[in-house]
């Protein structure tokens, strides 16, 4: 009973990794909902009941409005979706599909951008210092004392 246990969430995953595959294909080829452009699935989580599958995707255009309209088109053909997984899965419960606009990426790229402009910042501090010298660095550090 435990060996059977500890297999689950691998099993879990792997239907994930499946329900990933097969939806990318769904909407690509089979999808007509001009709502849904192009987009990338990047993640999808199911619970362990396999009831629910929160599907996670990223669009090129990241404007409200097009992740609204994108959002709607997938929750409307949801059940034509679940209805062509239900032929390519065979498992006991085919889980209902929720589809969520995935941020990570947009996110990254701006945490990059603020990294990169602090690193830019830091090599012209870095090379301000080499300019000045020495006696410049050593300035700066007493007056920042004598504001203390």
């Amino acid at each position: 009973m435990a060996k059977h246990s500890k297999s689950i969430p691998q099993r879990g995953q792997r239907v994930a990794d499946q329900i990933q595959r097969d939806l990318s294909e769904i909407i690509a080829y089979e999808l007509k909902d001009p709502r849904v452009g192009m987009i990338t699935i990047t993640e999808v989580q199911v619970t362990p009941d396999y009831a629910h599958a929160k599907i996670f995707f990223t669009m090129l255009k990241d404007s409200k409005e097009q992740v609204k309209n994108t959002v709607d088109g997938l929750s409307a053909a949801a059940g034509y979706m679940r209805g062509q997984l239900g032929k390519r899965l065979h498992i006991h419960t085919l889980p209902a599909l929720h589809f969520v606009h995935d941020t990570s990426t947009a996110r990254g790229m701006e945490l990059s951008l603020l990294i990169d402009q602090a690193n830019a910042s830091r090599s012209l501090d870095d090379d301000q210092a080499a300019v000045d010298g020495p006696a410049a660095e050593a300035a700066a550090d007493e007056k920042k004392d004598v504001e203390e």
